[in-house]
Formats: C-alpha cells, sequence, structure tokens
C-alpha cells in the first residue's frame, strides 16, 4: 500500500519531507511530487491516474495560498484524500486552512493543522487509514502511541527531578 505526497510548489517540500519522514517510519511505501492543480492540471490528473492504477490508496495534498491541490485531488479519485494548509503568505496558512477545509459535501478533504504539525499528522492518519487493512501496520502504530507516551512521563519525570 501506497501513499502519494503531492506539493503546489518546492516551497512546500519541508513539509512533504515532515510526512513523508513519518510514513518512513512506519514501513509505509510513499513518493512526493511537486504538481500544481493551478499550472499544471492535466499532469497533476495523469498522476492521480498512475497512483491509482500502482495502488496509491491514501493521497496528502499539502499547498498554500490558494490551496485547491487537495480539493483537487479528491474531485479525481474515491480514496481517502488529507490536506495540508501550507503556513506561508501573507495570512501565514489561514487562507490555505480555509481554502483546504471548505469543501463541497460529497467531495471530503480530511484536513490537519497548518504547516509541520499538520504534516506529520496527516503521515499519522494517513498510516491509520492504511492499518485498518494492515495488522501489522496497525501494531506498529501502537507500539509508537506507547513509546510516546513513555517518552513524555519521562519528561515529566525529569522536570519534576529538578
Amino acid at each position: 500500500m501506497k501513499v502519494s505526497i503531492v506539493i503546489g510548489s518546492k516551497t512546500d517540500l519541508d513539509l512533504a519531507k515532515a510526512s513523508a519522514e513519518v510514513l518512513d517510519g512506519f514501513g509505509v511505501e510513499n513518493s512526493t511530487n511537486v504538481l500544481s492543480a493551478h499550472r499544471m492540471p492535466e499532469v497533476l490528473q495523469e498522476h492521480i491516474q498512475a497512483e491509482l492504477s500502482s495502488g496509491t490508496k491514501v493521497f496528502i495534498g499539502i499547498a498554500g495560498m490558494a490551496a485547491h491541490l487537495s480539493g483537487n485531488i479528491a474531485a479525481h479519485t474515491s480514496v481517502p484524500v488529507i490536506g495540508v494548509p501550507g503556513d506561508g503568505g501573507p495570512l501565514n496558512g489561514f487562507d490555505a486552512l480555509l481554502s483546504t477545509v471548505q469543501m463541497p459535501k460529497g467531495v471530503p478533504v480530511a484536513t490537519v493543522a497548518i504547516g509541520k504539525a499538520g504534516a506529520i499528522n496527516a503521515g499519522h492518519l494517513a498510516a491509520q487509514m492504511l492499518a485498518i487493512s494492515d495488522e501489522k501496520l496497525e501494531n506498529a502504530i501502537k507500539e509508537a502511541r506507547i513509546q510516546q507516551k513513555q517518552q513524555l512521563k519521562k519528561e515529566n519525570d525529569e522536570l519534576q527531578a529538578s
């Protein structure tokens, strides 16, 4: 099973890397491509179809400013699409958030937080979606959550001891 990460421009590459790092940590195959919904819509549509043919089960769309990328992907597929609003531009990503989250009924985009935290959560959410039919992945996610709790407990214990 595969996740396709699509970014609207190279300026979103750090966010894509944050999503990919999470997926890599769970052993989930992923790829990243720069494909603008506005400047190359035909190429984006071709990419979506090629990814679906190769077994992609989830798309992550990362874009700032006008941020129609995730919605465009969702319009061309029935598999889950996670939208990550980029944190750039004059409104620091608020415009991207609204463009990503405000989808018409019947064409959903699961939208996460603006910026890096959202990109990381998109990786986690994509893995959770894939884990519905992959017990090994589900167990890896459960183990990561246990480790996260243990790390936070350790940090709290260290804080209390100082």
